[in-house]
């Protein structure tokens, strides 16, 4: 019976790749045992178990870059991190370990290569984040999603598989009539779908709710997911818009928001990016400038110089990102060239392929 720990987390753009690693583990070979480890606080310690997996939080935090001072405590928790991971693979001895990206995979990787237990990264970006590139040093295997990470990982050790996303969002076009359903709006318009990543996303917040009534006007509907910091607000502005603007701080049917999206409006993490090439969707790309290393703009440029969506820079989103949505959505013909461009990106086997890479490295 393999037994795999899986770590990582913060965000959904780690955590829902670690999960479709998971399930594929487990579709593989039913008897795979499966840990996860993540940062206490943070939402995988929420999202991992309801997708019915066992997880332990590490008292790990990130780096405050903004406020030094902020990481006084920093040394002391990354310390007393890696000693709880010790204990953690010493009581479940592990076979083989995966990290994901995030807080928790820093300690817990670095503690498998300690007790000498094989591990394969997975690195969902097009610019390798800090953890990733000093793991990698003595990862067995790392798993990329776009070209030329030989620039950061030694060429040997990567194999390129693309980015693991959930199943259910591959054929989302089938659900179209369950979607509309769902959100209670009508198949007579086209849905424009606003994600801003797992947390929202405060520009193309206040760029969309400042354009809702031209959206509304031009006979268009919305989807909106907020995130939390956001919805209260949002609600507000959408509650003279009934039957014509959903709008939510999280959506766990995503599969559903895919199949109801004539146009897309996003963020351009790793997930978000490769969830659009599977959907196959018409897309805007807003990145997040503040970005580690500015991994979403070379994401979301990645799309771009391949025709396969647009780019609004989150500088200028307030102005443009309506005027951009709206002309897409009048423009059928463009709509139709993203759509192919972008579906030729997709991976729809990466999770597959990366729980492979896992079981090969088990001794």
């Amino acid at each position: 019976m393999p037994k795999v720990i899986i770590s990582g987390g913060g965000t959904g753009g780690h955590i829902y790749p670690a999960i479709a690693i998971a399930n594929a583990l487990k579709e593989i070979n039913p008897a795979t045992e499966i840990l996860f480890v993540g940062a206490e606080g943070k939402m995988e310690m929420e999202k991992v178990p309801k997708a019915g997996y066992k997880i332990i939080g590490l008292p790990i935090a990130g780096i405050n870059r903004s406020n030094l001072l902020a990481n006084i405590s920093f040394p002391k928790k990354l310390i007393s991190s890696l000693s709880e991971a010790r204990g953690i693979i010493k009581d479940f001895k592990p076979d083989v370990a995966v990290g994901v990206g995030g807080y928790a995979s820093g300690p817990v990787l670095l503690a498998a290569s300690m007790m000498d237990i094989p591990y394969l990264i997975q690195e969902q970006n097009s610019y390798a984040g800090v953890t990733n590139k000093f793991l990698s040093k003595s990862a067995d295997k790392i798993c990329v999603a776009y070209p030329n990470m030989d620039a950061f990982f030694k060429k040997e050790k990567i194999r390129m598989t693309g980015n693991p996303v959930r199943k259910d969002i591959l054929e989302v076009n089938s659900k179209r009539a369950k979607a509309l359903e769902h959100f209670g709006l009508l198949s007579s318009k086209k849905t424009v779908l606003v994600i801003g990543g797992s947390q929202g996303a405060r520009t193309i917040n206040e760029a969309i709710d400042a354009g809702l009534t031209n959206l509304v006007g031009a006979g268009y509907q919305v989807v909106w997911q907020t995130g939390k910091l956001y919805i209260d607000r949002a609600k507000k502005t959408a509650e003279v818009f009934e039957g014509q603007v959903f709008v939510s701080d999280f959506i766990y049917e995503m599969d559903l928001a895919y199949a109801i999206a004539d146009v897309v409006v996003s963020r351009a993490g790793a997930l978000s990016v490769s969830e659009l090439c599977l959907a196959a969707k018409p897309s805007i790309l807003v990145p997040l400038p503040t970005a580690a290393e500015d991994h979403q703009t070379m994401n979301a440029m990645s799309l771009v110089k391949n025709d396969a969506a647009i780019l609004v820079k989150d500088v200028t989103a307030r102005e443009d990102l309506i005027k951009a949505t709206i002309s897409l959505l009048q423009d059928p013909e463009k709509q139709a060239i993203l759509c192919k461009n972008i579906h030729e990106l997709a991976k729809p086997e990466a999770a597959r392929e990366i729980a492979e890479e896992v079981l090969k490295l088990i001794k």
